[in-house]
């Protein structure tokens, strides 16, 4: 039941951007070892596997631990996970807090809250981290580094999409993000799709743009690590056992909640940081593992 892996040769590639957000630059040289990739994002069904197997519990089905939250109060400790709300109108878009809520009871099997549903063939949600990591050592896998990542998404192509140069060619939609205005009008399905309703890139694999952001094991920070190499890839890596919210990691991809206007970031150099305990309606992730 794991997904398909998709093995790629490794290569030297240009990873990162000077033409957009400034944690994309420096565009530098990395080095990719051999490595596969899962075809598409670890689905609702795939999790619900892994967590029948093991009996595991996800990060938002437990409440939070009163000492890493000092100043929280009591209503706010329960477990639960932060739930996407469009806005009534347009809004300050600096604000984030304006559409997220913290919904207690919301995690992969509710990502909305109680009530609430998932469709076994959509990317699951709700995982932060930590859950990741546990799904992977489960299937014998790993999560990718940011360079791994990247260069996967890439699909081969130095262009701004892996698609080419235009978001949408000829008006078609290539990914699943935002039509319309954020975050209050969608003109088309607000949430995730069925896995690989998108044409897959060169390398064929599908979702690596849009959908879910994923989680990937490289630490962020506000401009990519050189540490006076040429060829340096990703910055510190840590598979924490513990969800840390004091340490962020590179999110890829962008997500169905993308928006030019706000987050034009379905794009294959853009990161995103998130807090390792984050468990949010848009972050999924994938897993990769040595070549086959």
């Amino acid at each position: 039941m794991l997904t398909e892996l998709v093995t790629l040769d490794g290569a030297r590639f240009r990873m990162g951007s000077t033409q957009f957000y400034p944690e994309e630059a420096p565009a530098h040289t990395v080095t990719v070892e051999p490595f596969a990739i899962e075809r598409h994002p670890v689905t609702n069904a795939q999790f619900a596997a892994f967590v029948a197997d093991t009996g595991y519990r996800t990060v938002a089905e437990i409440a939070p631990d009163p000492a890493a939250y000092p100043g929280a109060t009591p209503a706010d400790l329960v477990p639960g996970a932060l739930v996407f709300r469009p806005t009534r109108g347009p809004v300050d878009l600096r604000d984030w807090r304006q559409w997220w809520e913290w919904v207690p009871g919301a995690n992969w099997r509710r990502p909305y809250g109680p009530g609430s549903t998932v469709e076994p063939d959509h990317p699951v949600v709700q995982v932060c981290y930590a859950d990741a990591l546990a799904y992977a050592r489960w299937a014998g896998r790993r999560l990718p580094t940011e360079a791994e990542w990247e260069f996967a998404a890439r699909g081969g192509a130095s262009t701004i999409y892996p698609w080419g140069d235009e978001a949408a060619p000829g008006g078609e939609q290539m990914a699943n993000i935002w039509q319309g205005d954020f975050p209050y009008r969608h003109t088309g399905r607000i949430g995730t799709t069925p896995v690989g309703t998108y044409a897959p890139n060169a390398y064929g694999l599908v979702d690596m743009i849009g959908n879910v952001w994923e989680w990937t094991t490289t630490r962020f920070t506000g401009h990519h690590q050189l540490d006076g190499r040429v060829d340096s890839c990703c910055g510190p890596a840590g598979p924490d056992a513990v969800p840390d919210p004091a340490v962020n990691q590179v999110l890829k991809g962008g997500s169905h909640l993308c928006a030019p206007e706000y987050c034009h970031r379905y794009r294959p150099t853009a990161r995103s940081p998130q807090s390792q305990d984050s468990a949010t309606t848009h972050i999924g992730f994938r897993c990769v593992a040595g070549p086959l």
